[in-house]
């Protein structure tokens, strides 16, 4: 698991108007190929009136999944520029489809390269992008005499709260940076004077709005 990476927030679209032509791009996290297949037929289905409907996406850790389709376009006018976009934002796990609706004027290949790229940057701008960041869950075992000190302390820190637990001691979950679990587990340990338990628990991403 990479221990960062920038995605999109989610689904998102955005339209503009180039030389006449209506561009329509719509944005999707997807997670597998098989997703992002189903998001293209959807889109295509929604605007099967369209002179055009190009696409591209990037999945996997590595980018090991790399697709672009001009969908009747002239040949890397469209799907490749799309692709291109995802690239150079370093965009992990993102679909794209541009949808053309032609307005009557050509553009030529280079009017092209430059419209699917602008639409794809408006597109991915409108829909927001995250940093995901993987964090370590650490539940923190008190008892109920230390509990207004430690998550007094806790909301005035900068770290996160998942939940609280309260059972014949509290437990408190909390995200922790992995750079920060030795720093953490010693701030524990000295405010509950050596009396905390703590837990490792499951590794999960937190997500932050770019």
């Amino acid at each position: 698991m990479l221990p960062c990476y920038h995605t999109v927030k989610g689904y998102g679209e955005q339209e503009l108007i180039i030389q006449k032509s209506r561009f329509i791009a719509h944005i999707q996290r997807v997670e597998t190929e098989e997703k992002a297949q189903e998001f293209i037929q959807e889109i295509k289905k929604k605007h099967k009136d369209a002179t055009h409907n190009c696409s591209a996406y990037l999945i996997g850790e590595h980018d090991l999944i790399q697709k672009a389709n001009d969908d009747g376009e002239p040949s890397g006018t469209a799907g490749v520029p799309i692709l291109e976009v995802l690239k150079k934002k370093k965009l992990k796990d993102t679909a794209v489809v541009v949808t053309r609706y032609f307005g009557g004027i050509k553009l030529g290949a280079g009017g092209l390269i430059r419209a699917y790229g602008k639409a794809t940057s408006e597109g991915i701008g409108a829909t927001g992008v995250v940093e995901r960041k993987l964090v370590k869950v650490i539940g923190t075992s008190i008892d109920y005499t230390f509990l207004g000190k430690v998550e007094n302390e806790l909301r005035s820190s900068s770290y996160q709260i998942k939940d609280m637990h309260y059972l014949d001691a509290v437990e408190i979950e909390t995200y922790i940076e992995l750079e920060n679990m030795q720093n953490f587990k010693e701030w524990i340990i000295d405010l509950t004077n050596g009396q905390g338990i703590i837990t490792e628990k499951e590794e999960v991403y937190l997500e932050t709005l770019l």
